[in-house]
């Protein structure tokens, strides 16, 4: 697996709904279209994240259905909702076992090995805050639980779950994040309790024979000092030695965490492989250049352990929120950026419409060609780039003096050796911008520079002489972005 790797995610119960409308009957994972995984194999990508393969209960997809204040969204997300059209969450697991409508474990571990022929990894989720509603630990380990009392349940009925114990009316907590409403499909884990703990692990090594990463949802949650902070109860820490495990038995598997707060290093330092980097996203959203230069001047080694992405199942599509010009900037800045390349299905075509993960499938859309034909190009891009390369962040200068607009640029060059491989710069604004960006290179003088746009089809020559000694002067119309191969 490569160091900084391009991972693609697919909702599973989505997939196999267009794989079944396609083909006349069911599918199951083992079905999935040859042609199908080529396409992602042809793309560049090496991981594919398969959201929601864990069976479901019956509790979690009875609530989605009857929750009234649910179904607008759901109605946003699919504007020819139907009743069975809403499954539930995938994020309140019954139990770790593939969903029987998906084929079973056989199902997926034929997928896996057809991915495998095809340099393909599988990553699968891990829920470690919370299980659902009717998971067997609520009978047989209570006490896996936080649990509440009848007093906190009268003043916070949303916050707990009444259910039998023993014979005798109880109360557990919702999981919740702290920052907002519990999420009513889902019950609490006590990390309190070594026992709980234990079992935790033991379900985790297991799912780590199935696939060759998880992506580790709400990680953070999971920190002593988070827990504590959330729950009032001390615990010990979980991720060392639940990487520790997965490890012993598959020494390359991989973790990505989903993580906020600022705690990204705290949850690298404890082993994860790679941390969602929301914070990247947020700085291109609001259109701050100067936070996102900032950002990118991390050290080379923090940075190539983020997961960089524009959406996933959690935030709003790309293309809804990003003008066609500004989303292909985003993009470049983001994707040809050191650390793992993190991309959505529906992405690439250049959808709009956020699916919901409570239901089956998302909303058909036409593709949108210009994104299409970007992100094709983008992809060609980044496989291209060797990964052992040194990356750099560069300082861009003014063009003359008193012209500011080199500000709005952001520039970075790829390096083998001392020599630049691939030189990005985004001019991220809305007015054409000049700069002057040093570029460090040896053996120049005399010669002549061709520098051709991976990205376009542009191809300049500079002399060598004087590249050495201004730099590369840059004139770029807004929100362009450029990817210079260069050649002498």
């Amino acid at each position: 697996m490569p160091h900084q790797p391009a991972l693609y995610e697919i909702d599973a119960r989505d997939w196999l709904w267009r794989c079944s409308r396609d083909r006349g009957s069911p599918c199951t994972l083992d079905q999935i279209p040859d042609a199908e995984l080529d396409r992602l194999a042809r793309l560049g990508f090496d991981l594919i994240y398969l959201l929601g393969v864990w069976q479901t209960g019956s509790a979690g997809e009875n609530l989605s259905r009857g929750t009234a204040d649910w179904q607008p969204g759901f109605r946003a997300a699919l504007p020819d909702l139907r009743p069975d059209d809403i499954t539930g969450s995938p994020f309140a697991v019954k139990g770790y076992e593939v969903h029987e409508q998906f084929g079973g474990s056989y199902s997926l571990e034929t997928l896996r090995n057809r991915m495998r022929q095809r340099g393909l990894g599988l990553m699968l989720d891990f829920v470690p805050n919370h299980t659902a509603l009717d998971h067997p630990w609520v009978e047989e380990h209570p006490d896996y639980y936080v649990a509440g009392t009848a007093a906190q349940f009268a003043r916070n009925p949303a916050g707990f779950h009444e259910v039998v114990i023993n014979g005798q009316p109880g109360f557990l907590a919702h999981g919740k994040d702290g920052n907002f409403p519990p999420w009513p499909d889902t019950l609490q884990l006590n990390y309190a309790n070594p026992a709980m703990q234990a079992a935790m692990i033991a379900e985790l090594t297991r799912i780590a024979r199935q696939c060759d990463g998880l992506r580790c949802d709400m990680a953070m949650l999971m920190l002593p000092d988070v827990f504590q902070k959330t729950w009032g109860l001390s615990m010990q820490p979980f991720w060392p030695s639940a990487i520790e495990a997965c490890r012993q038995a598959n020494p390359k598997f991989l973790f990505l965490a989903e993580v906020y707060w600022g705690l990204e290093g705290t949850l690298l330092s404890q082993g994860i492989d790679y941390t969602y980097d929301k914070s990247l996203l947020d700085s291109l959203a609001a259109g701050r250049i100067a936070d996102v230069c900032q950002h990118l001047s991390a050290p080379f080694d923090y940075q190539r352990r983020m997961a960089r992405f524009l959406e996933n199942h959690d935030e709003a599509r790309a293309a809804a929120i990003f003008p066609p010009e500004v989303h292909r900037a985003a993009a470049t800045i983001t994707y040809l950026s050191p650390g793992m390349g993190f991309f959505h299905s529906g992405q690439l075509e250049g959808a709009r419409i956020r699916p919901s993960v409570h239901l089956r499938r998302r909303a058909v859309e036409p593709p949108d060609p210009e994104i299409a034909a970007f992100y094709d190009r983008l992809l060609e891009v980044r496989r291209s780039r060797a990964d052992q390369l040194d990356w750099r962040l560069l300082s861009p200068v003014e063009a003359w003096s008193g012209n500011g607009s080199f500000h709005e640029f952001a520039t970075f060059a790829w390096y083998s050796g001392d020599s630049p491989a691939l030189l990005v710069a985004s001019n991220y604004s809305d007015h054409r911008s000049q700069c002057y960006v040093p570029v460090p290179l040896a053996g120049l003088a005399g010669k002549t520079v061709t520098l051709t746009d991976t990205l376009g089809s542009d191809v300049y020559e500079r002399s060598g002489d004087d590249l050495l000694s201004r730099g590369l002067y840059l004139d770029v119309a807004a929100w362009k972005s450029h990817a210079f191969r260069m050649s002498w």
